[in-house]
């Protein structure tokens, strides 16, 4: 087809195969029906071809006998002893073209079909002749292209064997509570997008079902909670819009963004999650209740382990709600020999989305601790377990790349170490409750 022509690499219109059957009606050439809609005349004989109807010929007056041998043929007695005394030729009897064993269907295909323009639209003999012919019709061609077009793009474009193995490799991992899209990142082989594997699923073409895939999050109405923290004194100069200024002026700073995470009523232990904004990677620590001296002592903690300096460089700004446990800004922000090691920060009231990575991120900790769930049968090796799983699993966020693999490159090795966390293979990571009864 000519990158020349205007209109090219577009599919006919209804107004186009108009145009067609009334050139071809006019008994016009392909090349003239072209130009008159801008394509190339190779599109115009596609077409023709690929919607003509079939009409059969005319049967006024159309002999009874339908072998074409008939006009010549001297045949008699073909009956044998049935009709000893019949003294007729056989092409006037009812019985020869079945008993005839020469007996040649007659033939009704005009040769000019075999050429352009492959229909009998514009033909002068088409009243009386009794061959048969073919139309091209504009409403007719144009429903069977809409048809086409339609279930074209219906049903599961892959084979057998190839679906077999697709659903040997998806299904397990999907009921490990690995995404579609974690998948796809890891096997690249699949050659398949991401919405192709909620399609199959969907369809039911795997072995997993839709209610195997990570519930879509339903917001409720929620409860208006008061501020903790008692002391209003301690929101002094460490607001949202003081964080916002700060990071007008210093916007290339690292931001670590901080929460607890609670059991069900009446459980005693809480998380509490460290989330690092520019790698979305995710720090869990297990206390022994919600209180304020639980998440100092993890600071001073990893301190210890680490060095002040480093710990500066790790933790130079932190985010955090008004809750209780962090009522005490001042142990948070001095370490050893009271040299200042970080700046806390508060959101305002009922403003949670003001720290978004942190609350999202925490739907991955839901997926294995479930609401209702409690942590005070967990040690801290079962909270870096959980972790080390929910690092390792690639975000689209992050170009395909894990938590864990950038945070190594982002963050200092020492506080890495200081975790205790590790990486997982991709077809290890296991996103289900299942992960904590191991």
């Amino acid at each position: 087809m000519s990158k020349n022509i205007p209109g090219n690499h577009k599919h006919l219109t209804q107004d186009d195969r108009i145009s067609i059957e009334k050139g071809l009606d006019s008994s016009l050439s392909l090349r003239k029906i072209a130009e008159g809609i801008s394509k190339d005349p190779s599109t115009i004989s596609k077409e023709i071809q690929k919607h003509r109807t079939s009409h059969g010929h005319n049967t006024f007056n159309e002999p009874s006998n339908k072998c074409a041998l008939s006009g010549n043929c001297k045949k008699q007695h073909l009956c044998g002893d049935r009709s000893p005394s019949c003294k007729k030729n056989c092409r006037s009897c009812y019985l020869c073209n079945r008993l005839c064993p020469d007996f040649t269907p007659r033939s009704y295909h005009c040769d000019l079909l075999d050429k352009a323009p492959f229909v009998c639209n514009g033909c002068v003999k088409k009243v009386h002749c009794h061959l048969d012919k073919f139309y091209y019709r504009a409403t007719t061609a144009n429903r069977e292209y809409k048809t086409v077009l339609s279930e074209s793009r219906t049903g599961i474009n892959i084979s057998e064997n190839d679906l077999k193995v697709l659903d040997e490799l998806v299904s397990p991992l999907i009921l490990q509570g690995q995404s579609p899209y974690t998948i796809i990142r890891n096997h690249p082989e699949l050659a398949l997008c991401e919405k192709t594997i909620y399609n199959y699923i969907e369809l039911g073409a795997l072995s997993v079902k839709n209610i195997d895939l990570p519930k879509k999050v339903a917001y409720k109405v929620r409860h208006v909670h008061k501020t903790e923290i008692e002391d209003p004194r301690c929101f002094e100069g460490r607001t949202y819009k003081d964080y916002q200024n700060f990071m007008k002026n210093h916007p290339d700073t690292r931001v670590v963004e901080m929460d607890t995470v609670v059991g069900c009523d009446g459980s005693h232990k809480v998380l509490l999650t460290l989330h690092f904004d520019n790698c979305s990677f995710m720090a869990a620590f297990l206390l022994e209740s919600k209180e304020a001296k639980r998440v100092e002592a993890v600071f001073d903690r990893l301190e210890k382990k680490m060095s002040t300096f480093e710990f500066c460089l790790t933790f130079p700004l932190v985010l955090t709600d008004r809750g209780g446990e962090f009522a005490h800004p001042e142990a948070l922000e001095c370490g050893q020999d009271n040299i200042i090691r970080t700046s806390i920060y508060y959101c305002d009231p009922m403003c949670s989305w003001q720290k978004p990575h942190c609350e999202k991120n925490h739907e991955y900790i839901r997926k294995i601790f479930p609401k209702g769930s409690s942590f005070d049968a967990c040690t801290q090796y079962d909270v870096n377990r959980m972790m080390s799983h929910i690092n390792s699993s690639p975000r689209e966020s992050l170009g395909g790349m894990t938590p864990y693999a950038l945070a190594k490159m982002m963050l200092p090795e020492s506080f890495i170490k200081a975790l205790g966390l590790w990486e997982v293979a991709p077809d290890d990571v296991r996103l289900t409750p299942d992960l904590m009864k191991k």
